[in-house]
């Protein structure tokens, strides 16, 4: 069995309306497999089982949601279940545990509207100071203590990241190049508009070829705008990007069009990406519309733009 457990395992509890269900949805985004109100009996049950063949969930850490709900809650037995699993040597158990001030939870509530789960006809406070007094020993017992009275959603997700984080949550970052007479690209995060640099599609020769060809690269890079413009979107993607991956985005598309989406916006979207590949990172790059044929009613009537 001890070859099967997870490397860690985590108890996430504390007061309802702490924060619990942010924390697990956050480390689930994270890398962590994640399990929510199951009985604490059944935990041995559930590291037993063995994973099958494609299952990815081998060796990742595990965090379990355990609160007032849970089926036969009681805290001075969870910390007994605790201590006799970690005695056994197999399961490396700690204990996240949120708390927060009953004026702040009572807010929480009535904002909300919902009822509290130890007070389903009585106020709300009745069920704040029952659940303060159940939940005492598995407070006095935690490894890590976090006070959400002064703490929003997103503060609370960055104090997970940052605390419990399996460096597993790098975003999918996607560049692509698109064109303008087609329509903007749905789910792009930054959208970087390349049609003030020169159009290679106003040149007879250029005309058929693309972002792609070296031609069409010197022509565009030769446009005066092109250097600082280019330096400054890579400065801006290069604090952008660790950004979004600080703050747990899992998905992250740069869009990049010009015109008729076959020139300008295909070699800067493949320059950006190579720009970050340097940096780092591991962009995948689409060219929306690069297999579309060159057309001057797309293009507009300027012989330069």
């Amino acid at each position: 069995m001890k070859n099967r457990a997870p490397k860690r395992i985590l108890l996430v509890t504390g007061l309802s309306g702490a924060g619990k269900s942010t924390v697990l949805r956050t480390l689930e985004d994270s890398g962590w497999e994640v399990v929510d109100n199951l009985p604490l009996s059944l935990l041995v049950h559930l590291l037993s089982t063995p994973p099958s063949v494609s299952e990815a969930t081998h060796g990742r850490p595990l965090a379990m949601g355990i609160d007032s709900r849970t089926r036969d809650f009681d805290a001075a037995h969870v910390v007994e279940q605790i201590e006799a699993l970690t005695s056994e040597g197999d399961y490396p158990i700690e204990l996240l545990y949120l708390d927060c001030a009953g004026a702040e939870l009572l807010r929480r509530y009535s904002e909300t509207r919902r009822r509290h789960p130890l007070a389903p006809d009585r106020p709300a406070t009745d069920g704040v100071a029952a659940e303060r007094q159940l939940m005492a020993p598995l407070l006095t017992y935690a490894d890590y203590v976090i006070d959400t009275t002064d703490t929003d959603a997103p503060t609370l997700q960055g104090q997970i990241r940052a605390r419990f984080a399996t460096g597993a949550a790098a975003p999918t970052l996607h560049i692509m190049s698109f064109g303008f007479a087609r329509g903007l690209p749905r789910n792009a995060d930054n959208v970087f508009d390349m049609r003030f640099l020169d159009n290679p599609h106003w040149d007879r020769d250029l005309r058929p070829m693309t972002g792609l060809d070296q031609l069409v690269v010197d022509y565009v890079a030769r446009d005066p705008a092109y250097a600082e413009a280019m330096g400054r979107i890579e400065s801006l993607l290069l604090t952008l990007v660790p950004r979004y991956e600080a703050s747990g985005k899992s998905y992250v598309t740069i869009a990049f069009g010009c015109t008729g989406g076959r020139h300008r916006s295909v070699h800067v979207a493949e320059r950006m990406a190579s720009r970050l590949r340097a940096a780092g990172f591991s962009p995948t790059v689409e060219h929306r519309d690069l297999a579309t044929r060159p057309r001057d009613g797309v293009e507009g009537n300027g012989p330069a733009r």
